[in-house]
């Protein structure tokens, strides 16, 4: 880093500086002028730019820094050599850290005058207040970060004259920028959420419209490089890309929320009383660990049920209060009996994932190796290494802020405690910005460990047994109090009850604890008697304990016995024989016995033999089975009525594999209840289908498109492609894997299978979330190569295929918008106007007219057939995210990242409604079947009910896990219209209907309905026996049980 010094002579050097030897600087934050105007690094190397207009600033800011006894400075223009482009990229990226680091910053204000100005108490048409907000300083793309990094940021008029600070001034531009007061007072950035510190840039402007998205790179605490001439939309592009990919790897890192620990300990303990960790504040030993800076590590040892951990806890809060802001605070409460924080590798990723998410510049520490390996780097036989890496990379980062380290419970430790403490000892003395808390009980190969970390303290309560006597004294008194007005204790019982503990409690947190849980259950009448039983101590309490714990039953060894052996042949293969047997010219008799024998078996045995297929783990085989049976039927000819009941079961098997192959029974239920009201074989098993359903999911009278669903990825599904002969397709999804699924292999060899969903093989070896697949020599595409079908991936983990026959329309980052045919795969037309990125299309239901949402605050209605732009609405003060079409076409509404909802004319372009009340950007619409309503989900996870033409709000709905699609806010208005249906009285109802957590299985308790993944709720509505269900493609099925 290169920083300026201010000579007594009044030149100006250049001097360059190690990152580990920076010393204090003030730094400028101005708006650049003309680039004849502004001093170079060449120019002061030169000896040049005196002369320049921009040499007035540099030298206001050196004198500046002077009078602030800060003897260096920088200077954007001419601390970097701009004509050397890899500095200018590293400069780039530094950024935000060199303004994060400035002891001062100075914003020069060329525009705001203090000359002639009247105060502001005194009433003028103009005061230097009304020109500090409309300053250019505060439109401009960099000055963001400028504002928002530094710890002290200076204003400065056009004559030099200070106006206040960021503080001072913070009314003033909080009402200019709509930043929060917390983030402009340095709070951690991270507390923000992405759409929030997005809309913080507002309308600033840059000069190079790439700069508009890399000067916010700071702002999330990422880094991209520069590619100038790549086009806003692109670096913007990259700039959520990687925000997610951090995003994605803190959510590795983080095995559990230590800050939730704390909170859930405290709760379950019965609340942190201050009085009982009071004492350790005014301790010698821990206030010279505190002030000495020579002092690292403080270990608070002490038997158990001495409150150690809530000492931690009451020093956590303490600590939390009383150091700056800028200070890092990192803990975790280890547990023997919980196996997510019993281990050294646990604590080693609880104490990054809090210290990352408070200075999220440290997880380039991490993501060296996560990039490359994804979540099993801090899972596998390797973690514990990776993770002391990571450490010694974080430790001895010279951006690492001053810290506290805390860790309870040592000796609760299970897995690994020797490489925890070795760890301990080791890095309590690697950097003087960190000081170590641990905590354990008084065993000897702790404190033999311990010994040889350099510069710690020993926290004995045993040696200030009088304070820890009067904190539990103090704890007592407390439960008594708490048990007396709960259980309504009669004086006399109180003060046996305080006599008791006070005198038995041997000045042991946990004794009281666990004797107050058990009179907590005590009837009055009994407690002088039960406090009679509790022996003095913990020891004695645990062995009277452990007497009355009940012995444990025998383990039950399941049966050996293969019970299906007999039959599981001739279930398998009798189709395989059947095909094989068959000579090159069957006889006549021959050849309708078969078929009829055929004929029978499918009318009325099918139901049953897939039931067989399922607990001989063979559904998948099923499949196959039943592909060559319809090509045996289809080469026979003139069997019109086997080859279609043939498709029939061949389509029934596909489409509930899942359900078959899981849950046997659910093939009499599930399988008949979710097959098409014309499909032959639930024709004939009709008197199968369930009874205890009365009111039963409406099904259209054919099958849909979808020919099969493929279930088995654990993360969602980003890319799939067919091989060159369709027997085979690819899928490859986030959770590191990729997928061949074959047509003509078995279930036993692991390779899932495209017809008949049978895992074939799964291909491990990515680190992170797989994008794309292809077959070589074949691009990946979606199209299988004989275009009969269509393969597609979802975020809900599954992979489907489909018969191919419908168009779309895609949205891009190109600002275009196309319309394709599904079909031929043409593009049919490319529509362009928009100047940002098109975030959504929405076709109206006529299909005549296509609606647009860009990021340039625009919705534009397009002319479906000749691509012409017929209406472009205006009047969105930020990003639209979503437009929907009412179903009479004659409505659009769209949805911003503004927090407003608009309804427009679809013909004349005029705004009738703008709907407000959400508190977060609003990033879905969609309009009720009858166009009443409108519904819009926010980014705070509810969703809002309109009135569409009142604008009047409905109802708020709250809860939701995640954002709301469109699609799925259809489920929710028709979910409401729906709601007569589903709510209407019920006779005797002894027992609801529930759905499962995991929206799989619907039930009344007694009976169980399996649903298909199309059938699954995003929404759902439960009234007595009754279910109404809102899925994600916009469809709602209701049942109801008997």
């Amino acid at each position: 880093m290169r920083l300026l010094k201010y000579e007594e002579n009044g030149d100006i050097t250049v001097i360059s500086f190690n990152d580990n030897t920076i010393p204090p600087y003030a730094i400028l934050s101005h708006t650049w002028g003309a680039d004849t105007e502004e001093v170079t690094f060449v120019d002061l190397q030169n000896g040049d730019g005196k002369n320049k207009p921009g040499y007035r600033k540099i030298r206001f800011c050196g004198q500046q820094a002077q009078q602030d006894s800060l003897q260096y400075f920088w200077v954007d223009t001419c601390c970097i050599n701009k004509s050397d482009k890899a500095e200018l990229s590293l400069a780039i990226q530094s950024m935000f850290g060199w303004y994060q680091n400035a002891t001062k910053c100075y914003a020069y204000l060329p525009d705001v005058s203090v000359r002639g100005c009247i105060s502001s108490s005194t009433p003028s048409n103009y005061t230097w207040e009304s020109a500090f907000k409309s300053s250019r300083w505060f439109k401009r793309g960099w000055t963001l970060q400028e504002l928002i990094a530094p710890c002290i940021v200076e204003f400065f008029s056009e004559e030099w004259e200070k106006l206040g600070d960021k503080v001072s001034l913070k009314s003033f531009i909080r009402e200019t920028t709509g930043i929060p007061h917390k983030a402009l007072a340095r709070a951690p950035l991270s507390q923000f959420s992405v759409p929030e510190r997005l809309r913080w840039k507002g309308d600033r402007e840059t000069k190079r419209e790439e700069d508009a998205w890399y000067s916010m790179s700071g702002i999330f605490d990422v880094e991209i490089a520069p590619a100038y001439s790549e086009g806003a939309a692109s670096a913007f592009g990259r700039l959520m890309d990687e925000i997610h990919t951090q995003e994605r790897c803190i959510q590795d890192v983080r095995h559990t929320d230590p800050r939730d620990d704390k909170r859930r300990i405290e709760d379950t303990k019965g609340g942190l009383l201050v009085d009982s960790y009071r004492w350790v504040l005014d301790n010698t030993t821990f206030q010279q660990w505190q002030q000495d800076p020579h002092s690292r590590l403080l270990w608070v040892k002490g038997d158990p049920g001495k409150g150690k951990t809530m000492l931690l806890c009451g020093i956590v809060d303490e600590l939390h209060t009383s150091m700056p802001s800028t200070t890092l605070l990192s803990y975790f409460f280890c547990q023997a009996t919980d196996s997510r924080i019993n281990s050294a590798t646990a604590v080693l990723r609880g104490l990054l994932y809090m210290l990352i998410v408070q200075q999220p510049s440290l997880i380039l520490h991490v993501r060296k190796k996560h990039d490359h390996a994804g979540k099993t780097l801090f899972e596998d036989a390797n973690a514990w290494v990776v993770l002391i890496e990571i450490w010694a990379d974080v430790l001895q980062d010279p951006s690492l802020r001053t810290a506290y380290m805390i860790i309870d419970a040592l000796d609760e430790c299970v897995t690994d405690l020797p490489r925890l403490l070795e760890f301990v000892a080791k890095q309590s003395s690697a950097s003087s910005r960190v000081k170590w808390i641990v905590s354990s009980r008084n065993w000897p190969e702790i404190e033999a460990q311990l010994e040889r970390a350099g510069h710690k303290a020993k926290l004995s309560l045993e040696l200030n047994a009088q304070s820890v006597a009067a904190a539990v004294a103090v704890f007592i008194q407390r439960k008594v109090d708490q048990l007396a007005q709960e259980k309504q204790y009669r004086a006399d019982v109180r003060h046996a009850v305080l006599q008791h503990l006070t005198s038995n409690a041997n000045d042991t947190f946990l004794w009281v604890a666990l004797v107050c849980q058990e009179l907590r259950v005590t009837a009055n009448r009994h407690v002088l008697k039960k406090l009679a039983l509790f022996p003095p101590g913990l020891d004695a309490l645990y062995k009277r304990m452990m007497q009355q714990m009940r012995s444990s039953i025998e383990d039950v060894e399941p049966p050996n016995s293969d019970l299906l052996a007999a039959s599981r042949y001739p279930c398998i293969y009798w189709i395989d024989h059947l095909c094989d047997s068959k000579p090159k010219s069957w006889a006549e008799g021959v050849c309708d016995l078969q078929v009829a024998a055929v004929s029978v078996f499918l009318q009325k045995k099918y139901l049953y033999w897939l039931e067989g297929l399922s607990l001989c783990k063979s559904v998948g085989r099923g499949v196959v089975s039943m592909t060559k049976l319809w090509s045996l039927v289809q080469e026979l000819g003139d069997q019109e009525g086997l080859t279609q009941l043939v498709q029939d079961a061949r389509r029934f098997i596909m489409y509930h594999k899942g359900a078959i192959e899981g849950y046997p029974l659910q093939t009499y239920a599930s399988a008949l209840l979710f097959s098409p009201t014309g499909s032959m074989i639930r024709q004939l098993f009709q008197h199968e289908e369930p009874e205890g359903i009365n009111v039963r999911p409406t099904l259209s009278n054919g099958w849909s498109a979808c020919l099969q669903t493929l279930e088995g990825h654990s993360g969602p599904v980003s890319s799939v492609a067919f091989s060159p002969d369709s027997m085979q397709l690819a899928s490859a999804s986030d959770d590191r894997t990729v997928k061949i699924w074959d047509a003509s292999s078995g279930a036993t060899v692991k390779i899932w299978d495209a017809s008949s969903g049978a895992c074939l093989q799964t291909l491990e070896g990515h680190s992170s979330y797989v994008s794309s697949v292809a077959f070589s020599p074949v691009s990946s595409v979606a199209f299988s190569p004989d275009s009969m079908q269509l393969a597609s991936a979802s975020y809900d983990r599954t992979v489907k295929i489909w018969d191919a026959s419908s168009g779309a329309s895609s949205a891009s980052y190109d600002r275009t918008v196309k319309i394709w045919d599904a079909s031929s795969g043409a593009c049919l037309q490319t529509l362009e106007g928009h100047s940002e990125y098109v975030s959504s299309v929405a076709f109206s239901p006529d299909s005549m007219q296509l609606a647009s949402a860009s990021g340039d605050r625009t919705v534009k209605i397009w002319d479906a057939s000749s691509g012409t732009c017929l209406q472009t609405l205006e009047g969105h003060s930020d990003y639209v995210n979503s437009v929907a079409f009412s179903p009479d076409s004659t409505q659009l509404a769209s949805a911003s990242y503004d927090r407003a909802v608009k309804i427009w004319d679809a013909s004349s372009g005029a705004c009738l409604q703008t709907l407000k009340g959400h508190s977060d950007y609003v990033s879905s619409v969609a309009f009720s079947p009858d166009s009443m309503q409108l519904a819009s989900a926010s980014g705070n996870r509810t969703v809002k009910i309109w009135d569409a033409s009142s604008g009047a709000c409905l109802q708020t709905l709250e809860g939701y896990s995640r954002s709301v699609s469109s699609a799925e806010l259809i489920s929710i208005l028709a979910l409401r219209h729906s709601a007569k249906i589903i709510t209407k009285p019920q006779e005797s109802v002894r027992q609801e209907a529930t759905i499962s957590s995991d929206n799989i299985w619907v039930s009344d308790n007694v009976q169980k309905l399996w649903l298909p993944t199309e059938y699954r709720p995003v929404s759902a509505a439960v009234s007595g026996r009754c279910v109404g269900v809102g899925t994600g493609s916009g469809k709602v099925w209701i049942c109801c049980f008997k």
